[in-house]
């Protein structure tokens, strides 16, 4: 039988025996969120051509269903994962992970951590993403089993007994403003979303010991941290500022989209990432996303500076900024906000002077839209859409 790309729609708690078990029949895993709508998980299932779909039922139980997946659907023998992009602006794309690349990137986490055996990490990310996979894969190579959470829950990471947590910003905010002690934790892996300066210090002033990591789903996750890259990792910045990553954890190529592959990875073999940055005293400093760039007035104004500065604003809880174009400027810096106390919010005055003390006039908001809360995805990052609504649906 032909290697097939197996889907699993299964809760965090639910999707380790059957990772190891798809993986023992030789065939490949597509790990999908357990609460992604269905017309959502039929496109993907149809566009990364997936032969079966295992899924967690409302009930608790495990359905497995065949799919009739087209010709020319088989894996290659050494592919491991095929994980889905978000699929936000046309159709997703499937990074493809071999077994190499990803025992690779697991074995260079734990030779960096000091990973020790019998240490387990706690999985409290989503495992439909490659942070998540990791933290069970991290404990298996520990011979440890792994301690998998459902969901994000403050009580319960306060009173799980592992060694390790990797956590995205907002998680780790949530547990400082809760008073868990993060000191217990040989390792806090921090990583999916840019963390303020602020929330750092927080961190750091309360024991924890983190390590800040960078990557993606084409480098199985964090593949440098601190800004220094793993072993057998190397990173560059190109003369457009864009960082470039190759090496044994690199992804192969997106499933069905020969194009697209030719335009990630260049010839000398390294991907080119959508992310700009710059090294700082031999470590690499990422900046923030390319696209992520407005232009006005002629300056080039990073959206992930301006966020930081407005985020450390006395009083602002959270905040994100976005560009929108303008008839004399052509492009202009707007903002939601969700401040410390709602009722008595920092007026536009006083967030665009916070924020030209650190930076040139143009990294000013025009526009601020007041907002009870930020939503995040799993990772700590704002959807395009939710972002869209925020700064549409509220008054500035």
């Amino acid at each position: 039988m032909a290697n097939r790309l197996v889907a699993l729609r299964l809760r965090p708690s639910d999707i380790g025996p059957w990772l190891r078990r798809t993986w023992d029949d030789g065939d490949a895993v597509l790990p999908l969120a357990p609460d992604a709508p269905d017309a959502e998980v039929t496109r993907v299932l149809g566009r990364l051509q997936a032969a079966r779909l295992v899924s967690t039922t409302s009930d608790g139980r495990v359905e497995v269903e065949d799919l009739p997946a087209p010709e020319g659907a088989a894996v290659a023998p050494e592919v491991a994962l095929v994980v889905a992009t978000s699929g936000s602006t046309g159709e997703p794309k499937g990074v493809v992970l071999s077994h190499e690349a990803v025992t690779a990137s697991t074995t260079a986490s734990l030779r960096r951590l000091g990973c020790g055996t019998g240490e387990a990490w706690l999985g409290c990310l989503p495992t439909h993403h490659v942070a998540g996979l990791q933290t069970l894969l991290r404990s298996w190579a520990s011979q440890a089993a792994p301690v998998v959470h459902d969901g994000f829950d403050v009580a319960a990471v306060d009173a799980a007994d592992a060694a390790h947590v990797s956590l995205v910003p907002t998680q780790l905010s949530r547990l400082l403003s809760a008073g868990v002690d993060l000191a217990r934790f040989s390792t806090v892996l921090l990583g999916g979303a840019p963390a303020s300066p602020e929330l750092l210090q927080r961190a750091r002033d309360a024991g924890a010991r983190l390590v800040l990591s960078y990557g993606m789903s084409e480098t199985c996750g964090g593949c440098v941290y601190d800004g220094v890259p793993l072993d057998g990792v190397e990173a560059a910045v190109g003369a457009d500022g864009r960082i470039r990553l190759r090496g044994p954890v690199r992804f192969s190529g997106y499933r069905g989209d020969p194009a697209a592959t030719a335009a990630a990875i260049d010839d000398e073999g390294w991907f080119v990432t959508g992310d700009v940055g710059r090294w700082v005293d031999g470590r690499l400093e990422v900046l923030g996303r390319a696209d992520d760039v407005v232009i006005s007035g002629g300056e080039n104004v990073p959206l992930a500076a301006v966020t930081e500065a407005l985020r450390s604003h006395p009083g602002v809880h959270d905040a994100v900024a976005t560009g929108r174009e303008d008839p004399e400027w052509g492009q202009v810096v707007v903002a939601a906000v969700a401040p410390d106390d709602p009722s008595r919010p920092p007026t536009l005055e006083d967030l665009r002077a916070h924020v030209r003390r650190q930076h040139p006039a143009a990294f000013a908001p025009r526009e601020v839209t007041i907002v009870g809360a930020i939503p995040r995805d799993g990772l700590g990052k704002v959807p395009r859409a939710v972002l869209d609504d925020l700064l549409g649906a509220t008054e500035s």
